[in-house]
């Protein structure tokens, strides 16, 4: 196995389903930063049998809402001065605003400058969401 060495101080994505972690390095747009970021996946893990994690040795803001979209089971710890000072368990957020679009082509969104479209969790299992002008039925991320 790899090892990866302790961080001093930044944030550790944990917990994410395997398979996830590249969706969650694109959407909060790690690439754009300096600092040192890890993305390891497939690691063995007892509570999931396998999981992929970020750890990112800077101090940055996250989108929880965004990472609750993509996968609500993650766990983020912050780091500082080698030693873990916050953790936070996230879940699959009630209402996203300004985030997702409409994917229904007769929606008013599509013809009209809507800045911010609010959807409303509709059906946690499957993650879909309502939006707020046309009451379709969308997912942040399209299965595949």
């Amino acid at each position: 196995m790899i090892n990866v060495s302790k961080l001093k101080k930044g944030i550790i994505i944990d917990h994410i389903e395997a398979g996830h972690g590249f969706e969650i390095y694109k959407e909060l747009h790690l690439n754009d930063i300096d600092d040192v970021v890890v993305l390891l996946k497939n690691i063995p893990s007892k509570k999931m049998k396998q999981k992929d994690l970020i750890k990112i040795e800077t101090d940055m803001q996250i989108d929880m809402t965004v990472l609750g979209l993509i996968d609500p089971n993650v766990t983020i710890n912050f780091v500082k001065n080698g030693e873990l000072c916050k953790k936070i368990s996230l879940t699959l957020p009630t209402v996203v605003n300004g985030i997702m679009t409409c994917k229904n082509p007769r929606c008013i969104t599509q013809y009209e400058d809507v800045k911010e479209i609010k959807f409303y969790l509709v059906n946690e299992e499957k993650k879909q969401y309502r939006c707020e002008y046309c009451d379709a039925y969308t997912t942040f991320i399209e299965e595949t």
